[in-house]
């Protein structure tokens, strides 16, 4: 495992801590499932690794530059948008449906 791929990791536990979301919600706005993003947080698993084409959706889904995102968890979660961020830090995000 690369240095990088622990940086991704904890950056993006850090942002799901600030906006409030689970690891199903994350799953939701990637359009992956609760399991793979457990796997890629992990990293334990051949392949189970984030890629780029999720650290653009990643990017896309908090509102953050890609360069952002591998700037570190403390950098990541300064950018992240204020209304993207709980109400709470490590409460949960309330999602309304239309």
């Amino acid at each position: 495992m690369s240095s990088s791929e622990a940086l991704l990791r904890l950056t993006v536990a850090a942002l799901m801590y600030a906006t409030g979301e689970t690891q199903a919600d994350l799953g939701r706005g990637l359009r992956l499932t609760q399991g793979q993003v457990s796997r890629k947080q992990a990293g334990s698993e051949k392949g189970s690794s984030w890629t780029l084409a999720d650290l653009d959706r990643l990017s896309a889904h908090y509102g953050i530059p890609v360069p952002d995102l591998l700037c570190g968890a403390d950098h990541a979660v300064s950018r992240l948008p204020m209304r993207r961020r709980a109400a709470t830090v490590g409460g949960l995000q309330t999602t309304i449906a239309p």
